[in-house]
């Protein structure tokens, strides 16, 4: 009796996890198509860094829009100028992708390492070094500021 009971929960979940994975790789996908077709400069509908908009202080993510609107036209230089993790980023948001759309189809994705504990920590700690580090003024440095 408990193993059906346990099984009609399993199998109920199911096609919830399956649609919003559904959900998740159409919103990535909208999502890259609408920063890859409109300009981000010019388009005025992209969010602006509230960080940098009150302070001038440039967060870690600051140039993510702009540097990912470069990659997809092919324009890896710019990418890296205006965010030096554009790269990192998208290996990121294409295992995601990746394994929402796995589940969504077969029900079971790919192993979800970007939350593993270990990694948040060690990616954590390189945002706040890259944050820190874009954000002082001597030469080198300058050339991380988007």
């Amino acid at each position: 009796m408990q193993i059906e009971t346990a099984f009609e929960q399993v199998s109920a979940i199911r096609p919830l996890s399956r649609g919003l994975a559904a959900a998740g790789a159409f919103t990535l996908a909208a999502g890259s198509f609408m920063v890859g077709y409109f300009e981000p400069t010019s388009a005025g509908f992209f969010p602006v860094c509230p960080l940098y908009t009150l302070t001038g202080i440039a967060c870690p993510g600051c140039g993510l829009t702009r540097g990912f609107h470069a990659l997809f036209h092919g324009d890896w230089a710019t990418a890296f100028h205006f965010n030096l993790l554009v790269p990192v980023w998208a290996i990121i948001f294409a295992w995601v992708f990746v394994s929402f759309v796995l589940t969504a189809i077969r029900g079971k994705g790919l192993p979800m390492w970007p939350v593993y504990p270990k990694f948040l920590t060690v990616f954590f700690a390189v945002l706040l070094v890259f944050g820190v580090l874009r954000n002082i003024p001597a030469w080198p440095l300058t050339m991380l500021y988007p």
